[in-house]
């Protein structure tokens, strides 16, 4: 069974989130209240396969707690949480071992596909927060290949697409479904600050990414 874990001090919404989680997503989950008590939990119980971490929760230091945890985790994603999306943060989110960041305002639609996604080697980003060291330049051009940080989901649809493959052909080579390609093709549009497919398969030629 999945194992997921919440590092939370809201009590309220620790437990909600713990419940939520178990009942609807067939998770097995366990929950603490800070970065301390989480470390604690990998390094005895871990990795687990998903871990979720409040951003503003004692010990958390900012980014700092998130690459401590990542750390501690042995590669599997870890992902923050909070009422805000400070888009400060984000730029730095993936340099620092995070596979995404969750909006609590977005959770109860949300949660349980991006932590699936998250587990499969997706980022998660909520709606609209894609950031700009992930979308590319600020001047419109091409990401350079320094810049570019795709989830290795990402990098398997992108080599499809270089290869000249279709959507549905990508789909049935990764056993996902058809619209789920699509979202990963327009993501991958996003970073590499391309038009299309075609374009992103240029630019991923030219970086070097395929």
């Amino acid at each position: 069974m999945t194992r997921v874990l919440i590092a939370d001090d809201n009590d309220d919404f620790r437990e909600m989130l713990h419940s939520y989680l178990e009942l609807h997503g067939g998770f097995a989950v366990e929950a603490v209240v800070d970065l301390p008590q989480a470390l604690a939990a990998i390094r005895a119980g871990g990795p687990y396969d998903m871990v979720l971490l409040d951003l503003s929760m004692p010990g958390m230091n900012g980014l700092t707690g998130l690459k401590e945890a990542a750390d501690a985790n042995g590669g599997r994603p870890v992902a923050l949480m909070s009422g805000l999306v400070p888009d400060h943060l984000l730029d730095q989110l993936v340099a620092a071992g995070g596979a995404g960041f969750l909006s609590k305002a977005q959770l109860a639609g949300s949660a349980i596909p991006a932590i699936r996604a998250m587990i499969a080697g997706d980022t998660h980003f909520p709606s609209g927060t894609i950031s700009s060291s992930t979308a590319g330049g600020t001047n419109g051009e091409p990401a350079s290949e320094s810049e570019i940080r795709l989830s290795p989901r990402e990098r398997q649809v992108l080599t499809a697409i270089c290869a000249g493959y279709g959507n549905r052909d990508i789909a049935d080579q990764l056993n996902l479904r058809e619209p789920t390609i699509k979202l990963h093709v327009k993501m991958i549009c996003s970073k590499l600050r391309a038009r299309n497919r075609t374009h992103a398969a240029m630019i991923a030629r030219e970086e070097g990414l395929c």
